[in-house]
């Protein structure tokens, strides 16, 4: 049985994948506010965008959390495909989870679809990604602690939609990111401590790519991607915003029209008085 390491550069691993699974929760919340703030393709603009943040931050936990994991008497190496796949997959599930919340006309039904399905995709995520792991030995499951993850990851995924539905305000989504980081990051965990590998000794070479050849510049990446989204978000004016530019934008443009008006009226009264003028002149 072989000795697995889940933190092999330390706590680095850890906690960097917990901020990377709490600013995508937190850019997804952000962007499903304004999404129900908003109608047409805006709306759908703004749920798509909360899609590939929730699902990119998740994927991207899971994957740094990864760089650390060792196994003691055998080489790692990723099957390029799979893992692609299970980086599409993490987006789609989370994005019907989104759309189901963001159009669905009974919110508490929308809720359990959302939830449910976003968080068995979850789930097939991160097993889709254990399942592109080559190693020289077996890889084996604990039944138990892989429907525990599973639980894990439908409620955290029911209480991340329920959040963006109920939760407004800035701080509030601040917390619930928190929240969601640590709900993603233990069921990421609880996954890993299902895992056992039977080791192989075997001196062939390994197929796929290594962590640093592969996963560490994708995860780079789409972290990037993470906080470039952040910005624009941030900068983006709200809808309250762009209600009360427009609201100020109207009495100067009102204001504009009536200064052509007032020289007109105060030319003809001029010219009335020009013409009353010369009447009195002639009529003397």
């Amino acid at each position: 049985m072989g000795h697995l390491d889940h933190a092999s550069f330390g706590l680095l691993t850890p906690v960097l994948s917990y901020a990377m699974a709490v600013i995508g929760a937190a850019l997804g919340l952000r962007c499903t506010v304004r999404a129900l703030g908003a109608s047409g393709r805006s709306r759908r603009n703004w749920l798509i965008t909360a899609a590939s943040a929730i699902g990119t931050g998740i994927w991207t936990m899971h994957f740094v959390a990864m760089l650390g994991f060792a196994v003691r008497g055998t080489d790692i190496r990723y099957n390029v495909p799979l893992t692609i796949l299970s980086l599409l997959i993490a987006m789609l599930v989370v994005g019907v989870g989104v759309f189901c919340v963001g159009f669905g006309r009974d919110r508490f039904r929308a809720l359990l679809v959302g939830g449910l399905t976003t968080g068995l995709g979850v789930a097939s995520m991160h097993y889709l990604g254990m399942a592109a792991l080559r190693l020289h030995g077996t890889v084996r499951y604990d039944p138990l602690l892989v429907v525990l993850s599973v639980v894990i990851a439908v409620v955290a995924a029911t209480a991340a939609l329920w959040a963006a539905l109920n939760i407004k305000s800035p701080v509030a989504v601040a917390v619930a990111s928190l929240v969601m980081g640590a709900a993603v990051s233990s069921m990421h965990y609880t996954g890993m401590l299902a895992v056992s590998v039977q080791i192989e000794p075997s001196g062939t070479e390994l197929p796929g790519a290594t962590t640093m050849q592969f996963i560490f510049p994708l995860a780079v990446g789409l972290g990037s991607y993470l906080f470039v989204t952040s910005a624009f978000v941030a900068l983006s004016p709200t809808a309250n915003e762009r209600a009360a530019y427009t609201s100020a934008e109207r009495p100067a443009e009102s204001a504009s029209a009536d200064q052509p008006a007032n020289k007109s009226t105060s030319r003809t009264s001029t010219s009335a008085s020009s013409g009353s003028a010369t009447s009195t002149a002639a009529n003397a």
